[in-house]
């Protein structure tokens, strides 16, 4: 089962029973958990090739990245903290970890730069910020929530973006903080394969840190988002989702993971949603939103909202591939992904914590 599913207890002021997760299939609902409990769910993005080779040391490597992010969410939750507060602090961890692409970990344009996209959503509000195309922002999820609570936007893009984070005193990081070896040899892959040329080493880097370790634990995300969706002790959900975007895409490209509807969502009326896949599919269905309706306007569970979605509406445009984490204000977070794995993590309190990577 370790090639599948890694189970992780840990203590947050009590121990928690250890569980049994049954199943590795795609999507699997969860118990009911009860009412005034906390629950988050994180994902660090899908795909297909990759997965089917991992070796263990990778594996593991991941397994252990998820369990930070998640334990730094549900910390927050467990000392009454609010939803939103939880999403930022799970998604901090994995934008500081070079092993998501997202951060300090994000893939490249095809000019050698880091263009980076952020959103988080606040359920009991309906308040949202969004960033796209930032370069310097060491967390670009809490310069989407900035924009959200200080700014009268929703989304700021581009040279806006980066001067607004800087006003804000927002930590700012120079290009090569952002850059990693692995990265900059997927982007050679990438642009070899489409007949583009290489770009210069961005600033800063130098030759010598171009050499890939062998040991190197981040294999090639074909889409490699990462996100959080979590519910509070008082009921209120959020989300939020912040990637670097897709590798070898063009200067100024924009995917679902920063446009609120797409790529995240969060109604205290319906559920929260965050995905990774084609941002190109995800926007154009209005994906986490279309999630949201179908619990709000037709009953469905989140559970079946999300599979009706990744498993039947998505594939039905060619190229359609991807998956979502969602959870709703009284039903267990869940998720639903139609490639050959997702990086993923729950947990609701009281629980037992749950990490997979493949079906």
């Amino acid at each position: 089962m370790h090639k599948f599913l890694l189970r992780l207890t840990f203590t947050l002021g009590a121990l928690f029973a250890s569980g049994t997760f049954a199943s590795n299939l795609k999507s699997q609902t969860p118990t009911k958990p009860a009412a005034g409990t906390w629950a988050i769910a994180v994902h660090g993005g899908a795909g297909s090739g990759e997965w089917e080779h991992m070796p263990d040391a990778k594996e593991a490597a991941y397994h252990a990245a998820l369990d930070r992010a998640l334990k730094a969410g549900a910390a927050v939750l467990e000392r009454d903290g609010a939803s939103m507060d939880a999403v930022e602090a799970a998604l901090h961890v994995m934008e500081d970890d070079p092993l998501f692409n997202a951060g300090r970990g994000a893939v490249f344009n095809e000019h050698g730069e880091n263009e980076m996209d952020a959103s988080i959503m606040d359920g009991k509000t309906l308040g949202a910020g969004a960033v796209a195309g930032v370069h310097f922002t060491k967390n670009p999820i809490s310069l989407a929530r900035s924009v959200m609570e200080k700014t009268p936007h929703v989304m700021l893009v581009g040279q806006g973006a980066d001067e607004y984070s800087k006003r804000a005193g927002l930590p700012q990081e120079p290009v090569a903080y952002f850059w990693t070896a692995q990265r900059w040899k997927e982007l050679g892959e990438v642009l070899e394969k489409s007949g583009r040329p290489m770009p210069p080493l961005p600033p800063g880097v130098t030759q010598a840190m171009t050499a890939v370790d062998p040991n190197e634990v981040s294999p090639r995300h074909q889409y490699g988002t990462t996100g959080v969706v979590v519910r509070d002790r008082k009921g209120n959900v959020a989300a939020g989702t912040s990637t670097g975007g897709m590798q070898g895409k063009m200067r100024g490209r924009v995917g679902d993971s920063p446009i609120i509807g797409a790529g995240t969502y969060a109604s205290n009326a319906s559920c929260a949603v965050s995905g990774t896949g084609v941002g190109e599919y995800f926007i154009r269905l209005n994906l986490a939103r279309g999630i949201c309706d179908a619990v709000q306007y037709r009953g469905m569970t989140v559970q079946a909202a999300a599979d009706e979605m990744l498993h039947t509406t998505l594939p039905s445009l060619k190229g359609g591939e991807g998956g979502v984490i969602v959870l709703s204000p009284n039903e267990a977070p869940v998720w639903s992904f139609n490639t050959v794995g997702m990086f993923r993590a729950r947990m609701v309190e009281g629980g037992t914590e749950e990490i997979a990577i493949r079906h």
